[in-house]
């Protein structure tokens, strides 16, 4: 499992010119499901968002977390985290869970996610051409790959 974690000011989707999902303060994570991905990596990759201390103490170093700061969190899915651009010049996404696989995990994901007691979360909807608009915070923009954590999370 792949992330993007942003720390944003505000974040928001829009499916078909219409807005589906809006935060204010947090994180927006973009989420990528790879093949072999289990429901054991959704636990991890939470634990990881959440404890991940992105935010600023009074003397501005990254000291608070997303629970530290009750921040919101807006998860999208995003198959094109897993890309593979090593040959030619169309990447290939064969790394990626099949839809239904990586449905199912992303929802575990989200709900995980719910059971921590943070701000708003929000979604995406999987599988939908979606715009995603944010205001970058910092810029704070943080890689995640669940199977490269340590044993120490």
């Amino acid at each position: 499992m792949k992330a993007i974690i942003q720390r944003v000011k505000s974040a928001r989707v829009e499916v078909n010119h219409h807005e589906i999902a809006n935060i204010n303060g947090g994180i927006l994570v973009l989420l990528g499901i790879q093949s072999g991905d289990s429901f054991s990596d959704a636990e991890s990759m939470v634990k990881k968002i959440v404890e991940l201390r992105i935010f600023s103490n009074q003397e501005g170093k990254f000291d608070h977390s997303l629970l530290d700061i009750k921040g919101d969190a807006l998860v999208v899915s995003q198959f094109t985290l897993l890309a593979n651009c090593q040959k030619g010049r169309r990447p290939s996404f064969s790394q990626a869970a099949p839809p239904k696989e990586a449905s199912n995990i992303f929802n575990k994901t989200v709900a995980l996610l719910k059971a921590y007691p943070i701000g708003k979360i929000q979604t995406g909807q999987f599988g939908a051409d979606m715009q995603v608009e944010l205001i970058n915070d910092g810029p704070v923009t943080i890689p995640l790959d669940s199977r490269k954590f340590s044993s120490f999370q």
